[in-house]
């Protein structure tokens, strides 16, 4: 699975407001053991930091020794934001492109697929970890 060979994740969309479905989740994935690195441009440019990661205002701005590592991009944007994240998440050669609960993009997705990139939609990295890799 996925989750099993990953432990970079970038999160498109993060928030510093815990109430937040993607500070929850950003949360749950670190005490997992996951690197999650933050990516919100309204944060970024304040000098912002999320649950003690720097934030990013994109993906291109990672600095070089992480961004060729990420294995998952995030996605806790709107359908109609992801195709210009995918072209992103192709430019830095990210392995996995996953969208969130109600994040739906086919044209997204096949241009993902298209590029080898591994594609979830509509799905939660924190109820997928916990179905998949709490089995004992």
């Amino acid at each position: 699975h996925i989750l099993r060979s990953s432990q970079l994740i970038a999160m498109v969309g993060a928030s510093p407001n815990r109430d937040r479905p993607s500070y929850q989740v950003m949360e749950y994935l670190q005490d997992k053991g996951y690197r999650v690195l933050p990516i919100n441009p309204l944060v970024a440019v304040k000098g912002g930091i999320i649950l003690g990661e720097v934030t990013y205002p994109s993906l291109l701005m990672i600095p070089e020794e992480l961004k060729t590592r990420i294995d998952i991009v995030d996605i806790f944007r709107k359908p109609e934001d992801v195709d210009s994240i995918v072209t992103e998440a192709i430019t830095i050669g990210a392995k996995t492109v996953w969208m969130q609960l109600g994040v739906v993009n086919e044209m997204a997705a096949e241009k993902a697929t298209a590029a080898g990139m591994n594609v979830i939609m509509d799905r939660c990295p924190k109820i997928e970890y916990e179905r998949v890799c709490q089995i004992s």
